[in-house]
């Protein structure tokens, strides 16, 4: 499982990551309330964002197999005073915090790093409500300087082929700034 952005040394800081894409669009559909599960979490960059958009009465889970993003994620929700997030350490293949309590399941730029995508998707299916949305946030298949090696990417069809060995049917496909694509599904 990826550690949220970072690859061979390289990783995506805030303000890099807001000159290259805007974060709040990414999870707009986001309200109060709702429950919100950022799978390869890091240092939780998106969970941070997620737990304020969700506020006291929402819920925040995720998960990240380093230890030490998961304690950098802790260490910032308890500094800036957010109660609503449980982080764990785990692989996303053994991971379901819940059945059907999750509005959102959210990727961001790491479907390709799991060992097993499709158990990874069918592990969402499980929390997601009926009504649940998945939302993978991930690079584009195209060659540069920066981010993960191209020969493991995935192209937006390829992640649209394991959503539906998942059981899930595209919803949305749109750029997400230059260097990524934001694909949407919802359960069949």
């Amino acid at each position: 499982m990826s550690t949220h952005g970072c690859h061979g040394g390289f990783c995506l800081d805030e303000k890099t990551r807001r000159s290259w894409y805007n974060p709040e669009s990414v999870i707009a559909d986001l309200q109060g309330g709702m429950t919100f599960i950022d799978v390869g979490c890091g240092d939780g960059f998106f969970s941070l964002l997620a737990a304020k958009k969700v506020g006291p009465n929402g819920r925040v889970y995720a998960v990240d197999v380093h230890s030490s993003r998961v304690k950098m994620l802790q260490d910032k929700a308890d500094a800036k005073k957010l109660s609503n997030i449980v982080a764990v350490v785990g692989r996303a293949e053994d991971t379901v915090f819940c059945k059907g309590c999750a509005d959102i399941v959210f990727y961001s730029m790491d479907l390709h790093d799991f060992d097993d995508s499709v158990q990874v998707l069918g592990n969402a299916k499980l929390m997601l409500k009926p009504d649940g949305k998945i939302i993978d946030l991930d690079w584009k298949k195209i060659k540069m300087e920066f981010g993960p090696p191209f020969d493991i990417r995935f192209s937006e069809q390829k992640v649209s082929e394991l959503l539906d060995a998942a059981g899930f049917k595209v919803e949305s496909a749109r750029d997400a700034g230059p260097y990524h694509y934001l694909l949407t599904g919802k359960s069949i």
